[in-house]
């Protein structure tokens, strides 16, 4: 499933780039659900749920990016100097929060309190 999860990937943002908007749009529901089952298959495992849990983001903001080109509404001003395709800093955001959170609480806390292991002889 991850592998091809990667082949949808690779096709959204190979259509993005050749601005094939069926293909890449098509590209978008595939690659984010499979994202989601990953991440839900491995929520028992907090360091990869978080990370899992990053790329449904990233390619959440990653395909909104694709979208607001495609249908030209990435350089139309939203509010002040913020623009359509600024609005995918949101996802992106949210991504780096979980990555954050992991690393700066979860996984210092798990250090600690995981059982130091005898040394064997």
């Amino acid at each position: 499933m991850e592998n091809l999860h990667i082949v949808f990937w690779l096709l959204k943002d190979v259509s993005w780039c050749m601005v094939w908007k069926p293909l890449g749009i098509s590209m978008i529901f595939p690659t984010l659900a499979i994202a989601a089952v990953i991440a839900w298959r491995t929520r028992h495992l907090k360091s990869e749920l978080a990370h899992n849990l990053a790329i449904v983001l990233w390619i959440s903001a990653n395909s909104y990016w694709m979208i607001s080109e495609f249908f030209h509404f990435d350089e139309v001003r939203v509010a002040g100097l913020i623009t359509g395709k600024h609005l995918a800093l949101i996802p992106f955001a949210l991504g780096l929060l979980v990555l954050a959170y992991h690393y700066l609480f979860q996984q210092p806390r798990e250090a600690t309190t995981q059982p130091e292991q005898a040394a064997t002889p």
